[in-house]
Order: C-alpha cells, then sequence, then structure tokens
C-alpha cells in the first residue's frame, strides 16, 4: 500500500470518528417568530454558540399536531420547543414531552412558581393590558371602569374577538377584585354579570383579531382605548409612538420551553434552557422586548427603564391576575361559542 493510500485511510477513519461528536454540537430551537424570534437571538442563540454549541433556530406557528406526528412516529428532528401555556400541560399529559429535571436547570426558589412544570420550563411573562395613545388621549384611564366610561374619556374601544380576557375585564369594570375574577366568573351569575357588562359597550367596540390590530388602532385615533398585549406596545414605542399602558388588571399569561419525547440531543437541549434561564441572559432578553424574566434575579440587572415596561416588574404585577388555563380549559369552549352567539345579536 503506498503512503498517500496510507494517509488516505487514515483520513478517513479519522473524519468518521468525528462525525458523531460534530452532531451532538449543534441542537434546534424552533419559537414563534417575529420580534421574540430576534431577542432570542441576541439572548439566547448567539452567547450560547460561544460555548461550541451550534444553534439552529427554526419557527412555527404553535402546531402541537408537528410535535405529536415526530414523537409517534419516532422521528424527533427538533430538540427544544416555545410552547404556549394551555400546550404545556396537555402535551405533557399526552407523554410527548421529556421530564424535566430541574436541578440541571437552577434553583427553582429563583423562578415565578408558574415557569416550573414538570415538563417545562418558563421563557417569559407577557401580559393582556389596557393602553392608549398619549397624544391623542389626554385623561388617562384610571381603572377598567374608565374603560367602560364613554362619557369620560370619549371614543370607540379596542377589543379582542372573543371571549377570553374580555370577561375577566368586564367583571373588573364591574366592580370584582382581580384576585377574585375567575371565582366569580366560574359561576353561571358571575358568566352572566360579565356579558351584561359587555351589552353595556357593544355599540363602542371596534373588534380586533390580530395582534398587530390594537396598536395600529391607537396610532392611527380609530379607538380611544384598546385592550392589547404589552409587546407590541413596547414595539411601537421603539418605534417612535407615545402609546402607554395601564397595568392593575392585566392579565399574564407564560410560554414555556419543552424538550420533544426522543429529541435527538436531550443533554444539550437541558444545557441550552439551564442557559437561557440564568439571570443575565433573561436580562439581555428583557432589554430587547418588553417581555418579563422568569428568573426573578434578572430583575436586578435591569434599569429603571426597562423595568417600567415589563409585566414581572415589582409595581406592574402587584395587581395583575394570571390567566388561569384550567378555568379556560374547563369552561373556555362553552363560553366562547356563547360569546360568539352575544356579538352577532
Amino acid at each position: 500500500m503506498t503512503t498517500l493510500k496510507k494517509n488516505i485511510i487514515a483520513i478517513t477513519a479519522a473524519s468518521c470518528l468525528a462525525l458523531p461528536a460534530l452532531a451532538q454540537q449543534q441542537i434546534t430551537v424552533i419559537n414563534f417568530g417575529g420580534a421574540n424570534a430576534n431577542a432570542q437571538k441576541k439572548a439566547y442563540y448567539e452567547p450560547y454558540e460561544k460555548t461550541g454549541t451550534k444553534v439552529i433556530a427554526g419557527e412555527y406557528n404553535g402546531e402541537q399536531a408537528k410535535i405529536k406526528a415526530m414523537v409517534e412516529t419516532k422521528k424527533v428532528t427538533w430538540d427544544v420547543v416555545e410552547v404556549e401555556s394551555p400546550d404545556v400541560q396537555r402535551g405533557c399529559d399526552e407523554g410527548l414531552f421529556e421530564k424535566i429535571d430541574f436541578s440541571k436547570i437552577g434553583a427553582k426558589a429563583d423562578f415565578l412558581p408558574a415557569a416550573v412544570h414538570d415538563c417545562g420550563v418558563g421563557v417569559f411573562v407577557w401580559s393582556t393590558v389596557m393602553a392608549w395613545n398619549a397624544d391623542k388621549v389626554k385623561t388617562a384611564p384610571a381603572s377598567w371602569a374608565d374603560f367602560w366610561d364613554v362619557k369620560k374619556i370619549p371614543g370607540k374601544r379596542g377589543m379582542r374577538k372573543g371571549a377570553r380576557y374580555n370577561l375577566e375585564f368586564a367583571l373588573m369594570a364591574d366592580g370584582v377584585k382581580p384576585a377574585d375574577v375567575y371565582k366569580v366568573l366560574a359561576t353561571k351569575d358571575g358568566a352572566d354579570r360579565a356579558f351584561r357588562k359587555l351589552t353595556e359597550l357593544k355599540p363602542s367596540i371596534q373588534w380586533w383579531e390580530a395582534g398587530a390590530q390594537p396598536a395600529q388602532f391607537l396610532v392611527a385615533g380609530d379607538v380611544a382605548l384598546s385592550t392589547v398585549y404589552n409587546g407590541r406596545i413596547d414595539a411601537a414605542n421603539r418605534e417612535g409612538r407615545n402609546l402607554k399602558i395601564y397595568w392593575p388588571g392585566g392579565i399574564y399569561d407564560l410560554d414555556y420551553w419543552v424538550i420533544p419525547k426522543g429529541a435527538p440531543n436531550k443533554d444539550a437541549s437541558m444545557k441550552f434552557i439551564a442557559f437561557a434561564s440564568q439571570p443575565a441572559t433573561q436580562a439581555v432578553y428583557a432589554q430587547n422586548i418588553a417581555y418579563g424574566p422568569v428568573n426573578t434575579k434578572a430583575l436586578a440587572k435591569l434599569d429603571k427603564k426597562v423595568l417600567d415596561d415589563l409585566p414581572t416588574s415589582q409595581a406592574n404585577a402587584k395587581e395583575a391576575i394570571q390567566m388561569n388555563v384550567g378555568f379556560w380549559a374547563d369552561q373556555g369552549e362553552a363560553l366562547e361559542k356563547r360569546f360568539a352567539a352575544w356579538a352577532t345579536q
């Protein structure tokens, strides 16, 4: 055998031995795209790649069916996926996700209680709130009752077309304390009360369905006040708008990291989630989009300007309520049907 042939064989053998090692040095992370994806790239993906593991980023629209199909056919190509709160519980119940070993993530006491799940780790906190355009509305709202008071603050009201959020806000406008909203709404009398309150405002409502719409309505002056996802207000203000948020009674929720059952790089995925859950990386994320850190130690790393816009800052979270996923899983279908019928009357 010639020296050249020996060298080729040696190089080929070395390459084959290196392949498994190379394959372990990358993970696929799936998110919902948009400004959230850009913030994750700066806070999590790019810094994590410096540890030696490449992050392949992808997007989806939250289709749990895609994860289910991968798991059932044992052809899982995603390592870490961002899911919404109803899906983390449903997927866990169906056995679609790996169980989380929190000892590999961090101290549970450092996290918001809602961020710790058997099958997931919170990514961030977002909130549905009341907002207005300070360039057009001179009387700032001071309660959810003001949202209903079209004499005090004239103009249309933007609301998401659906029962969720609106029924909670209606009860708060009718005098129910945020802490008691779901207790009241769970009763027949409470649901009737919420729909009666909505009926009072119905002539002044301008419905929205896409998340970008309420900020656009406010900027154009189509509505005086609107319910809106807080991140949309932050995005508009970063473009020079002057939109303001009323935080008390805001309804917050979390997105979660999950690892699909049978993911090819489970250990590397757990390390990525641990990295993304550190106070320092969470702080960078919050600086790039106004969604709250789930690691409470990240708040100390943020200045007042950033904190003022976060759902998880002490002042903004004081009178907020957590979206009750269990309630909407149990009663959501019936209430949404009732809402659809009410909306057409």
